[in-house]
Order: structure tokens, then C-alpha cells, then sequence
């Protein structure tokens, strides 16, 4: 989970710590028997889950009675806010007190929200824990409407008034903050609009949260029995994995009975999809934004033409995507292709068994160029107990990371030993969570706020050194075009795959802006075109996929997924240069990791040694993916 905003800079709505960067965490299995003989094989529930293989959230708080009490105090200092209400344009010190009260509550507001969103990842139908969510959010939606009168008020003080108060020392700790919100003057309205505004946020996440409830606790998808003669409990964490399955009729069945129950609920999924995109457009609008990707763009920063030119450069390359999917299809010696067998690997022999300490291994061996400090760090906190490491009933599906300015920096895994994969996904949470320690130590607090532009540069730059040492440490023709052809789903999944959803966000979007309700049938219209687009003439592609769109759960965090394609190009340049022992390239990206928040994304990531607004990065990235296809047409 990657650093958020402080309140000044964002809408208040529920969890106020940092929005999660998940991850897509799946895989393994193979085959197909007779169901009916076999037990099936479920997951654990959370109390019989070891104590060392969970997270020790005491860095947060000691207890659930603790955070009870701390919920308390942060409650009664809400009435803190009137005293400053009608005052702040009196003095740069008054101005300068308000902001260290407000910058405190927020600090002390994410130890709270993010110990509460922790607990209800472990178990989504816990009761208690999404209450403590709820609870959380009730008060955090009363702090925000009692801080309301801030933004309109520092606005409303004169611009030149207000940049000589900057250059004094009182208000020279916010000095980049304030800059920041009075870039937000267009955007901002009067008071009492803004306590309007400030008063939704109870509801504001009600489309996320059904989504949430429906998908991970109530949707029940049956059993599988793979090659190996398993049965498997058919999950959203396990339904990739299970499309690992070597046995074509396996993967065939996991896809239609994955898929049956989203069609069964399509039409509240796709209400809830449409929910989410109406609310985006709202805010837009009632905020003056253009539009609504324009107003995501707006907080880091970053250029329409950035967001444009990615889905250009991507679609430019697409030839050689197809190409990839024809070598696909010929290497598993299939008459046709489809989007079940994307992810059965094409060279089984890299999927080995990892224990965690064996992941974890490899995981730091691989970023030793980036020194023994960081390694030695992250090192500690793995084998510690950063991670809740396992799968359990009812757990959070994927990963992510989620720390605190004064807490450890904890992971969520779904790990199983014999995917590969789980060890990727293990070293990008990792470049989270050290990225979040850097910040936090580095900075104060108003600026170790890293946003998710720059952190998915942080997680995948780790999973590049990864990949280098694998490569460094194959010996064979074989274990080479196994990692290849991981690297190769690793672009098409985090560069073409995500520069799709890019495209759906922003096509479904303007459908809502030009008062085109988003229907079940609109929205997999939409989605089939790009699916065509996308994956090629000669692939075969069910009907059901057309309602893969409405499982993204990245969907409700709206503009947000193509940060992920940029990340990894942006990556993939730095990885390079550090890797080569380019002269100031390791001391430029460690700088990077400690720069929380104190530039633009892309000023920092300028200083670190690439530059996104200019084409070059995300061409490199996808002539490198086209390289690496015919490679590893060489090889197999």
C-alpha cells in the first residue's frame, strides 16, 4: 500500500492511510478427475492459522482494546478544528499552529485506519473487524467535515498576502504543501459546499464496499479437481493459480465455472461498477475538472498527454502482443487460443517449489546492488513478522503493502511454495514497504507520502534485479526460456494488460460524461472491443470474459492502474542502470526511495534517471518485450 496524501490534498472518504497497491497473486495445480472421489482440499480458518505465519501488528497498536481506546481519544479531539475555524488568514503562526494540529490528527488517523483495515483483510467476513472499519470511517467522515472550513479558508486569503507569509520561518515546514493546495484554488469551493462534500464520505466508497463484500465473502464458486487428482476449492485467490493447470480441460472448466457466478450476478456488478464511474464523474464535475481523468491526473501532477501517449505507444506495439499469443498457441500445441490458457507457463520446468524462507532468500540475494543496509532491513522484517504470509478462509485475495509513518511496513501474501510467481509478487511488496521506510525516515511526515506514480517504479525495479539473477543463475536452454517467457507476462500483463484497463477506465468514463448509462450490456461492449483490439484476429475469446471487467477490484480506485504500466517501464530503465553500475545510478534511485513526496512524481523520477513525459521509456520497455518474444521463439 503505498503512501497517501495528507487531508489537505485529498477527499476524505473512510480509510485515511494509503490507498492499497495490490497485486495480482496467483497460480499453480494441474489435471482432471473424477470429482466425486476425492475430499476437497479448503483453507484454513483464520484462528488455526500459526501466530508466525501472521503479521505482529504492535507496531500499531497491542490489542484490539488499544486501538479501541486510541479510536476514542482521535474522536475527542475532533472539536480541536473550531478553534481554528475563522482564523487562519489572522497570521502565518496561526496558520502554521492549524496545520501541525490537522497534520497530527491525519498522523495519528492512519495508525488507527490502517490497524482497522488490516484486521478485515484477514478475514472479510470477520464482523468485528469491519465494524472497527466502520466505525473508523464514521469518524473520520465527522473529522473531515469539522476540517472542512480549512481549504476555503487559507484559500480565500490573498495570493500575494499568502506567498510573503511562505517566506517566513512559521509556515516554512508546509511551505510545499500550501503551494500545493492553492495550485487546488479552481477546484476549490466555498465553505459550506465543502462540508457538504466532506459529509459523504460515509457513503462515498459504498460501490467499492459491495463489490468487496460480494466477490471475496459471498460468492461461492464450487470445486475443481486438477491433473494431480487435488480437489481444490475454486477462490478468487486460487482461480489464476488453477489456470496453471497443464490439462487444457482443467483450465477450460475453472474459466466457465469462475465465470458462471459472475454471470449470475452481472447485472449488481455492473451496478456497482456504474455507481463507482458516476460517483468519479460527480466529483469532477462539482470540482470543475474537465473531466474525470483529468481530475485524477490533477493531484500528481502529470500531463492528459503522459496517460495518452502510454495507450498510444502500447497499441503501436500490439503486432507484436499477437505474436506472442500465436507463439503461445503453438508451443502448447493448441488448434486455438484462449484466454484460460494465457497463464499455464510454456516451460513447467521453472515452477518450483519456494518454502518462504527459501523466497525469501532469493528474494534478497537478487537486490543486492542496492547495498547492504536496504537488503539487511527487509531481510529482518521477512523473516520477522512483517508479512501474514499464507491463505486463509476468507482472507483478502492478492497482496499489498501497508505501513505507517510510525509503523512497521506489513505485506499481505496469499503465498503457496510451488509458484514462482508468489515470489515475484513477494519481492514488489518488499520494494513497497523498504520505499515506505526510506520515506518515512527521510522525511517529515506532510511529505513522506509517496503517491502510487512513483511506487509502482519502487516494486518493480525489485522484481527486474529478480529476474537478472534468475537469468545470472540458469543453466540450461530450458531454464532460460522459462524466464523469458515470465518476463514477457510480466510486461504483457503490467504494461499491455493495464494499459486495457487504462483504455476501459477512460472509455467508460466518458460513456457517463456524455450521459451514456453504463448498462451490463454497455459495459461489455466497451470491454469487447478492447478485447479484440487487444489480444488479436486469430484469438479465441469467450463471451464471459466480457465480464472480466467487473472482478477488477482497481476499477474503484479509478486512473489508477495505469500508473502501473508507467511504473515498470520507468523501472525497467533504472533496474538497467543500477544493475550496470551506471555512475550515480545507485545513489540516485536510493535518493528516489527517500524523496517521499518532497517534488512532483515526475520530477522525481527525472532526478532519479528517467524521464516519463518524454516517449522513450515505454517504447524501450515494449521493443525489449518484441525482442525477448523472438528469443524465446529461438529457445522453444
Amino acid at each position: 500500500m503505498a503512501a497517501g496524501p495528507t487531508r489537505l490534498e485529498r477527499q476524505r472518504s473512510g480509510h485515511s492511510g494509503r490507498p492499497c497497491v495490490a497485486t495480482a497473486l496467483d497460480r499453480s495445480a494441474q489435471g482432471l478427475h473424477d470429482m466425486t472421489e476425492t475430499p476437497v482440499k479448503t483453507l484454513p480458518v483464520r484462528r488455526d492459522v500459526p501466530a508466525g505465519d501472521t503479521w505482529d501488528l504492535a507496531s500499531l497498536f497491542a490489542s484490539d482494546a488499544a486501538w479501541e481506546a486510541a479510536l476514542a481519544a482521535w474522536e475527542a479531539r475532533i472539536p480541536g478544528f473550531a478553534t481554528f475555524a475563522g482564523t487562519l488568514g489572522h497570521s502565518p503562526e496561526r496558520l502554521a499552529e492549524c496545520l501541525a494540529f490537522d497534520l497530527a490528527y491525519d498522523r495519528e488517523g492512519d495508525r488507527i485506519g490502517t490497524y482497522a483495515h488490516l484486521r478485515a483483510s484477514e478475514d472479510q467476513a470477520a464482523a468485528e473487524a469491519q465494524r472497527m472499519v466502520g466505525r473508523f470511517q464514521h469518524v473520520s467522515t465527522r473529522a473531515g467535515e469539522a476540517a472542512s472550513f480549512m481549504r476555503p479558508e487559507i484559500m480565500a486569503i490573498e495570493p500575494d498576502r499568502l506567498a510573503a507569509w511562505m517566506d517566513g520561518p512559521a509556515l516554512a515546514p508546509y511551505r510545499l504543501l500550501i503551494e500545493r493546495l492553492v495550485r487546488t484554488r479552481p477546484h476549490v469551493l466555498s465553505e459550506a459546499e465543502e462540508k457538504l462534500l466532506a459529509m459523504q464520505g460515509t457513503f462515498a466508497g459504498t460501490a467499492a464496499k459491495v463489490f468487496r463484500q460480494l466477490t471475496d465473502a459471498d460468492l461461492t464458486f464450487g470445486a475443481i479437481t486438477t491433473g494431480r487428482g487435488e480437489r481444490v476449492e475454486l477462490s478468487n485467490a486460487s482461480f489464476v493459480t488453477l489456470l496453471h493447470d497443464t490439462v487444457p480441460e482443467v483450465r477450460r472448466t475453472v474459466f466457465h465455472q469462475f465465470y458462471a457466478q459472475y454471470q449470475a450476478h452481472a447485472n449488481t456488478l455492473a451496478a456497482t461498477l456504474s455507481g463507482s464511474n458516476e460517483r468519479d464523474v460527480y466529483a469532477a464535475r462539482v470540482r470543475k475538472y474537465p473531466s474525470a481523468v483529468e481530475a485524477a491526473l490533477f493531484a500528481d501532477h502529470v500531463p492528459l498527454a503522459v496517460y495518452d501517449q502510454l495507450i498510444a505507444a502500447v497499441r503501436g506495439q500490439l503486432p507484436a502482443v499477437h505474436r506472442y499469443y500465436d507463439l503461445r498457441r503453438r508451443v502448447l500445441g493448441l488448434s486455438e487460443i484462449h484466454h484460460y490458457d494465457c497463464y499455464v507457463p510454456l516451460v513447467p520446468a521453472l515452477e518450483k517449489k519456494h518454502t518462504w524462507d527459501e523466497a525469501v532468500d532469493v528474494v534478497v540475494r537478487s537486490l543486492a546492488p542496492l547495498g547492504a543496509d536496504y537488503c539487511g532491513r527487509l531481510e529482518a522484517g521477512l523473516r520477522g513478522r512483517w508479512c501474514d504470509r499464507y491463505p486463509n478462509a476468507g482472507k483478502q485475495s492478492g497482496a499489498f503493502s501497508s505501513g505507517t509513518y510510525d509503523s512497521d511496513p506489513y505485506i499481505l501474501m496469499n503465498f503457496q511454495e510451488e509458484v514462482i510467481e508468489h515470489v515475484f509478487t513477494l519481492a514488489h511488496e518488499a520494494g513497497h514497504s523498504m520505499h515506505t521506510r526510506y520515506s518515512a525516515e527521510a522525511q517529515p511526515y506532510q511529505y513522506s507520502s509517496y503517491t502510487i506514480f512513483v511506487a509502482e517504479v519502487a516494486s518493480t525495479f525489485n522484481e527486474q534485479l529478480l529476474t537478472r539473477l534468475l537469468l545470472e543463475r540458469a543453466t540450461t536452454r530450458e531454464e532460460r526460456a522459462a524466464i523469458i517467457s515470465r518476463e514477457i507476462d510480466s510486461i504483457r500483463a503490467t504494461i499491455v494488460r493495464q494499459t486495457m484497463f487504462a483504455e476501459f477506465e477512460r472509455r467508460s468514463h466518458a460513456s457517463c460524461e456524455a450521459g451514456e448509462p453504463l448498462t451490463l450490456e454497455r459495459i461489455r461492449g466497451i470491454y469487447r472491443e478492447l478485447l479484440d483490439a487487444y489480444f488479436g484476429p486469430r484469438f479465441s475469446i469467450d463471451p464471459e470474459l466480457e465480464l472480466e471487467c467487473l472482478r477488477i477490484p482497481h476499477f474503484y480506485n479509478a486512473f489508477y492502474v495505469y500508473k502501473y504500466a508507467t511504473g515498470l517501464a520507468a523501472a525497467i530503465t533504472l533496474a538497467d542502470r543500477v544493475a550496470r553500475r551506471v555512475p550515480g545510478a545507485l545513489e540516485a534511485y536510493l535518493g528516489f526511495l527517500r524523496s517521499g513526496a518532497s517534488k512532483w512524481p515526475l520530477d522525481l523520477l527525472r532526478d532519479a534517471g528517467v524521464d516519463l513525459e518524454q516517449p522513450e521509456p515505454v517504447a524501450t520497455a515494449l521493443t525489449r518485450f518484441g525482442a525477448l518474444v523472438d528469443e524465446l521463439a529461438t529457445l522453444l
